[in-house]
């Protein structure tokens, strides 16, 4: 395998992709308390398609397509700054999107095989926040093709990055944007923009979520490990065999996040005498709102602690049974509450919002893009519905989060194959990567393996 030190990808050229509709002159996008709360992080998708889709963007119709959807979303092409209070927002001037151009020296096929996590960042375009933030772009796409003249791909294959601040929005609203963006192109209607959202009531009285308040404490100043990135792909039939021998309800999610948590508490140096997983869900299917979705952020974080000797003596499905009971008693007055206190704490700040946590991590935290019934009929097609040409659907969609720290990250969501394949991806410290990579619980579900860095387990 390579290193990652030397990346197969060659950028080539920068453009800029604007709103085919120009935002009227001084609007800015006020961010809310909860875009503040993620400021440390970034979102990132790569969708990978088996065929060159377009000709040169640069006179493609995706690039017309592209301008189009941005008129509907004009916070992207804008630039951040702060208000009088000091606070994010996004001035509204039409700036434009970034767009890259790259090759990759390998065939789709061998690059999914054998390039790992690091060298798939080179797949998405990002920086950090530089000294003079109103010239930087909160929103990034990066086109990449796969060099047609070593790919073993008739017609060759495509990846599709995308990148931006998480302050600019969660996983949920960036695979919203590039499915409209592939709607555009194949001249689809989009479903409805507008619904109900939940709103704070900017009670100053609200108390502190548990979630904050443990992620709080739990900072710790020593150095954080380097991490992985590794995805697992479990088959339908892997997963149903499983299902049928846990309680009648229980989902893809609720075993998978049960499975990888109790596996790496088994590797855990931890001295703490509970053991506590993060689960972040999107908050929009408790306000019973369709997709695609605003607001920008609505990821709701909670914690579900369990006794270290309670979690030794019980097995993978006592687990299982008890994610699902936590999700299933998350209502819409704690999500409320949360926006109440986040809020409050402006009230407090004299009209400044707090500093940002640390939202994926200490703890490992375990994102849900995976609901029941109708729930996951519509995440599945937001994500594998992304189609620039009828019936070309991505082959494989990576997702990630960036500033991942502390115990880790896992995001569950569908697979191309539908039913109930999943995908889960890991960021995780390298040490314990390495472990789960050769779990036995783990390896007798026979999930592929992509995009796995080569890891050697410490002594």
């Amino acid at each position: 395998m390579p290193s990652s030190s030397r990346p197969r990808v060659s950028l080539h050229s920068v453009l800029t992709a604007v709103s085919s509709k120009p935002v009227g002159s001084g609007i800015t996008h006020p961010l809310s308390a909860l875009d503040h709360a993620m400021a440390l992080h970034t979102v990132h998708l790569i969708f990978y398609y088996h065929h060159n889709l377009f000709g040169s963007f640069d006179l493609d119709p995706s690039r017309e397509s592209l301008s189009r959807v941005l008129s509907l979303y004009p916070m992207i092409t804008g630039r951040f700054t702060r208000d009088t209070h000091g606070n994010w927002e996004i001035k509204c001037n039409d700036a434009g999107v970034r767009v890259i151009k790259a090759t990759v020296d390998t065939t789709l096929h061998q690059w999914l095989q054998s390039a790992d996590g690091s060298q798939e960042m080179h797949l998405t375009a990002w920086d950090d926040m530089p000294h003079d933030f109103q010239t930087w772009s909160p929103f990034r796409i990066q086109w990449e093709w796969e060099d047609l003249q070593i790919n073993e791909f008739e017609g060759g294959g495509v990846a599709i990055g995308v990148s931006c601040s998480h302050m600019v929005g969660d996983l949920t609203w960036a695979f919203s944007f590039f499915n409209s963006w592939t709607r555009f192109h194949r001249h689809l209607p989009l479903p409805p923009l507008s619904h109900p959202t939940p709103t704070s009531n900017s009670n100053s009285n609200s108390k502190q979520p548990p979630y904050f308040a443990a992620a709080t404490s739990s900072a710790s100043p020593n150095k954080m490990p380097i991490m992985g990135t590794a995805t697992f792909k479990f088959s339908t039939s892997s997963i149903s065999d499983t299902l049928r021998q846990l309680h009648p309800n229980a989902t893809p999610f609720d075993f998978l996040s049960a499975l990888f948590w109790t596996r790496l508490c088994r590797y855990s140096s931890s001295n703490n005498i509970t053991h506590s997983l993060s689960i972040c869900i999107d908050s929009r299917k408790l306000f019973n709102s369709p997709l695609p979705t605003s607001p920008a952020n609505a990821f709701h974080f909670s914690l579900l602690s369990v006794d270290v000797r309670d979690m030794e003596s019980s097995q993978v499905g006592d687990i299982a049974a008890l994610v699902h009971n936590h999700l299933e008693a998350i209502k819409e007055d704690q999500i409320l509450s949360t926006l109440d206190w986040l809020e409050s704490q402006r009230q407090l700040g004299g009209g400044k919002y707090r500093e940002p946590s640390q939202m994926y991590g200490p703890y490992l935290t375990c994102v849900c893009l995976d609901g029941n019934g109708r729930e996951r009929e519509l995440e599945s097609s937001l994500i594998y519905g992304a189609m620039f040409e009828e019936g070309e659907k991505a082959v494989h969609v990576s997702c990630h989060v960036g500033n991942v720290e502390g115990e880790g990250l896992l995001i569950v969501m569908p697979s191309p194959e539908g039913g109930l394949a999943r995908t889960v991806t890991l960021t995780l410290p390298q040490n314990q990567l390495a472990l789960l990579c050769q779990d036995e619980a783990i390896l007798n579900l026979q999930p592929t393996m992509l995009l796995t860095p080569t890891l050697h387990v410490s002594q």
